[in-house]
């Protein structure tokens, strides 16, 4: 953590970075970005934070690199988050002209059935359809409340006038294509935020949000700060590569996790102690709190029981670095996931009390 802190902002001062990080999220979310297929979200990432005067690149892996300027870079803090998202891929035309998925990351069925899904062809463009369970009609199926939802027993209906694989074929769709399902981006009055892909599209908002409070500002932190924007972290090695020299640190600002057991709201920014990987760094976690305190920020310390982040990808790949991991709380995870602006304001203000 910096040796100075910076004056609380008071509430009036970061609504307009609020209300910045949830229009872009918005559009964020709405940009289809399974993982292996997220050059349009990159190259959009990449604009934003370029268009806020920050030199931003990609990297040959497909992620984002941005510099957010700072003096110190040799005790440099790199923070992390991923625009990759959940999703499938067809692992096989049936003979009945539907497909059958492998999902992309963690993409769980049972909450992903009757989902509308566009289908991404290697090169005869897109196709409309809907995750289905097999024979879905309940006045046919007797068997349709027994049935165990899996990608054995669920399939891509395809909004085109096919019948047999040869059909299907004949569109151009073939095994390896890519599978989005609908986000179905829902902004309520109450400042709530309803979604897939909240994991991680909102903590890529909140940091652009971040950006443009530095620009603003004409801030020069006293220490080198960086973002990287990864593209594989949902399949656990989107953090693995693309430290800046001289960063000492990293922290994921990926989603706090909201369920029983935690003590985090949507409402408020989750520091984690520890998930299933194991501890983070103690003095980053204390430096956390210590700055959620400070800067006013309302904060939950949780322990996640089933949770990896793309900064474990950067130590399992050999990086020296002290590491740690924050976010906005949000429920339902890896499914229609729901988070408020409180918690993306939350994690605005803790992100400028520990690192300004």
């Amino acid at each position: 953590m910096s040796g100075k802190t910076r004056k609380q902002a008071a509430p009036e001062e970061l609504k307009e970075y609020t209300d910045f990080i949830m229009e872009k999220t918005e559009t964020l979310l709405n940009i289809d970005s399974p993982t292996g297929y997220t050059e349009e979200a990159a190259a959009w990432v990449k604009e934003m934070f370029a268009q806020l005067g920050f030199e931003a690149k990609l990297t040959n892996k497909g992620g984002v690199l941005v510099s957010l300027g700072g003096k110190d870079r040799e005790n440099g803090l790199l923070l992390e988050a991923h625009t990759d998202t959940l999703g499938g891929m067809v692992a096989e035309v049936k003979s009945n002209g539907r497909l059958r998925l492998t999902n992309l990351g963690g993409m769980n069925p049972n909450n992903a059935e009757t989902e509308n899904v566009r289908v991404v062809t290697k090169f005869s463009g897109i196709y409309e359809g809907t995750f289905q369970l097999c024979n879905a009609s309940i006045h046919v199926n007797g068997e349709y409340n027994d049935t165990k939802r899996t990608w054995e027993t669920c399939e891509v209906v395809l909004d085109e006038d096919v019948k047999t694989k040869e059909d299907t074929e004949k569109l151009g769709i073939t095994v390896g294509d890519i599978v989005c399902f609908e986000p179905n981006v829902r902004m309520t009055k109450s400042g709530y935020i309803k979604s897939r892909f909240l994991d991680d599209k909102l903590s890529v908002g909140i940091l652009l949000g971040f950006a443009k409070y530095l620009h603003d500002r004409k801030i020069q932190p006293e220490r080198a700060l960086y973002a990287h924007i990864t593209v594989y972290e949902e399949v656990g090695h989107g953090g693995s590569g693309n430290v800046p020299a001289g960063c000492t640190e990293a922290i994921s600002v990926d989603m706090g996790c909201v369920g029983q057991g935690l003590t985090c709201s949507e409402k408020q920014v989750s520091i984690c102690a520890k998930d299933s990987h194991g501890p983070y760094s103690y003095p980053v976690v204390k430096g956390l709190i210590e700055a959620a305190k400070k800067s006013g920020a309302d904060y939950a310390v949780d322990i996640y029981p089933d949770y990896g982040s793309d900064v474990e990808a950067t130590l399992r790949a050999g990086s020296d670095l002290r590491h740690g991991l924050i976010g906005a709380g949000v429920y339902a995870s890896h499914g229609y996931e729901r988070s408020h602006r409180e918690g993306a304001e939350n994690t605005l203000r803790l992100l400028i009390g520990y690192t300004l």
